[in-house]
Order: structure tokens, then sequence, then C-alpha cells
């Protein structure tokens, strides 16, 4: 059964710990990125943390209710790091383009934490912000609320789900990361056109692209379909 959460005003009471350091969720969350940067998924441990800010290991549970309440705040706290770097213009094809382009940036950038946290519904404040946000840009067009359901979650989960891909790939060892992006040119450019001729006839393009994300170019099909279910001027 997990423990009950300290209420925040009980925290703040708490001494410092060991390093001199007073606690709070940010920080725990803040070091906890870095960890995962550090030691992948894998490594992100209740002792760990607790070792990387000078703490016992339980001292977590006045925060979180467990390690698995914590990764719904890393995966908050990449939403609000999207969420502060965009602005609304009022021009509904430019705001989600840009709040996509946001979501991908900010799990890219920890993309450890983007592996373990792409797949979850958080339920905290900054992630229903931005779901709030996505609706407001839809209804706001005119779409019907079915329409605009649709077209969020489409356009969410795709930014999710291009988070996750790429980050898988950022995840991995370099040496590792090259040897698949060269394998476009190592293996597909050099297909016999004899047994393979569509991809011996784009090989040169495939060689140039594959090793790119793809998430610009689907966001921009879904915004074209978006576009077309707009009601008549």
């Amino acid at each position: 059964m997990a423990k009950q959460v300290v209420r925040e005003e009980a925290r703040r009471r708490r001494r410092p710990t060991r390093q001199g350091t007073v606690l709070t969720e940010t920080l725990i969350v803040h070091t906890a990125l870095r960890l995962l940067r550090e030691h992948g998924s894998t490594g992100l441990t209740a002792r760990r943390l607790g070792l990387a800010l000078g703490a016992d290991p339980s001292t977590l549970y006045r925060y979180f209710a467990g390690m698995d309440d914590l990764t719904r705040a890393i995966g908050d706290e990449l939403m609000g790091r999207a969420l502060a770097s965009w602005t609304a213009t009022g021009h509904w094809r430019t705001d989600l383009r840009a709040l996509g382009l946001a979501i991908h940036s900010a799990y890219l950038a920890h993309p450890q934490a983007a592996v373990l946290t792409a797949s979850r519904v958080t339920g905290r404040p900054r992630e229903i912000a931005v779901d709030e946000a996505i609706l407001g840009i839809l209804r706001g067009v005119g779409l019907p609320d079915e329409t605009a359901v649709r077209v969020y979650h489409a356009f969410i989960d795709q930014s999710l789900a291009f988070a996750a891909l790429d980050a898988g790939a950022l995840a991995l060892a370099e040496e590792t990361r090259t040897a698949d992006e060269e394998m476009w040119g190592t293996t597909y450019a050099r297909l016999p056109a004899t047994s393979h001729p569509h991809i011996a006839a784009t090989a040169r393009l495939l060689t140039r692209r594959m090793p790119h994300s793809a998430y610009p170019t689907a966001l921009e099909m879904l915004l074209d379909h978006t576009a077309a279910q707009l009601p008549s001027q």
C-alpha cells in the first residue's frame, strides 16, 4: 500500500538534508532527470535518488506516493517545459504546429525520461494545461466537439509517440545509433535494382532522410487533415 504524501506545508518544516539542501518536489524531479540522463531508466531508484539528494530514501515518500508517482511528476515536468517554451499567436495552425514541436523538443531534451514517461497519463496540472490548450485551439476554430476530440487524440498521441520513438534512438549508445543510421547507406543503398527496384530508385533520398525524425512531416499531414475538417466560412 502506498504511503500517504505529506502536505506541502508540513514538508517545508523539514530540516535540510546532509548536504544542506531543503527538499522540494521540484528539486527531486530535477535530480531524477539528471539520474535518468546519467544512468538510464533502470538507474532511477529510491536509493540512488536518496544518495544524490543526501537524504534517506524513505524521505522521498513524504513528497511522492511511490516511484510511479514520481514518474508521473517527471512526465508533467516535461509537459511543463514544453508549455513554457510555447506562445499562442491566435492562429490555429501556427499554434498547433509550435506546440507539437515544443512537446517533441522537450521530451527529446531528456531522452531517457521520455522513454520512461511518454506513454503515461499523469493527470497533473501542466499536462492538463497542455490538453486544455489543444482542445481550446480546436474548438476555437469551430470544430464540433467530436471532431475536436478526435483530432486532439491524434495530435497528442502522435507527438508523444514520435517523442518516444526518437528518444529511444537518442538513448542508444552513440556507436549503436551511428551504426543504425549508416545502415541506409551501407545496406539499403547497395540493394540491386533487379531484386529491389523501388528501394534502389529511392536509395539516395532514403539515405538522406531516414536518419532524421519524421515527426515534422507527420505533424503537417495532421494539420492538413485538420484544415480539411474546418467548417466553411
